[in-house]
């Protein structure tokens, strides 16, 4: 038997918080790589130095996280003149100040 519709929902992962495995995931390379710092150092430095950045790059991705790119849309044509004047303003700031 399903929930039933319109009613709130109980229990489960809160929204926004990390899934528990991915995280389980994340903690454990971390810490293969803090424990294997000096043998991981001494092991990428006789790779060639496009092997070693490919290692780093796909350790990064369990460390670090993503850059999501963001794209604001904005119609000018809803902005008073006042409002017009403060972007362009803001977006001169500086500009000629040599």
């Amino acid at each position: 038997m399903g929930r039933t519709k319109g009613l709130p929902k109980t229990g489960g992962r809160v929204k926004g918080s990390a899934n528990k495995s991915t995280q389980t995931t994340r903690d454990w390379v971390q810490a293969l790589i803090d424990d294997n710092r000096q043998r991981l150092e001494k092991d990428l430095s006789q790779l060639e130095p496009r092997e070693r950045w490919q290692v780093i790059e796909k350790l990064l991705q369990y460390t670090t996280p993503k850059m999501q790119s963001v794209e604001a849309q904005v119609d000018l044509n809803n902005l008073s003149d006042e409002q017009l004047n403060a972007i362009v303003s803001e977006i001169t700031k500086g500009v000629g100040d040599e």
